[in-house]
């Protein structure tokens, strides 16, 4: 399954669509705008809550949680390397490796790929596909590859 993000360029908050292969909305995210760290919600069209990721705050590299339903479902942390960057994603065995400033990525759980992430050049805003492999829960890699784009942002400002 591939899915489409395309972020805006002048957003006082993080709003933006995800697409499905057809150029249909499948989910959006919305970012709350005056909060204590990082705070992103995930909705279907119909305006349900399918996730949250929150920033956890005071820690020594950037670390987010997903909870689906109120339950927390992983921790995404950058991991301490010195030439490359690497996360973790405890609570599902999973890694994120690649290249980060040239957004081309992948989420692994070892020898199995989950998603790949790669940016779309030529567009107005970043744009992102992110390729889920079809067993796979495909808003729990999305919220991966969302919390892995909170951190690179982050960490670039």
């Amino acid at each position: 399954m591939n899915l489409y993000m395309k972020q805006r360029i002048f957003s006082w908050r993080d709003r933006f669509s995800i697409y499905d292969e057809n150029g249909n909305d499948r989910y959006y995210v919305e970012g709350e705008l005056f909060s204590w760290g990082k705070k992103l919600h995930l909705y279907d069209m119909g305006g349900n809550e399918l996730a949250y990721i929150s920033q956890k705050l005071f820690s020594f590299l950037p670390k987010y949680t997903v909870y689906r339903q109120g339950i927390e479902v992983c921790v995404v942390t950058k991991e301490f390397t010195f030439f490359k960057h690497e996360f973790s994603v405890d609570g599902l065995g999973w890694g994120v490796f690649g290249d980060f400033f040239d957004h081309e990525y992948e989420i692994s759980n070892g020898s199995k790929v989950i998603a790949n992430v790669s940016k779309q050049w030529f567009t107005l805003g970043d744009s992102y596909r992110l390729c889920v492999t079809p067993d796979i829960d495909e808003i729990t890699a999305l919220c991966v590859v969302l919390a892995v784009d909170a951190a690179i942002e982050e960490q670039s400002r």
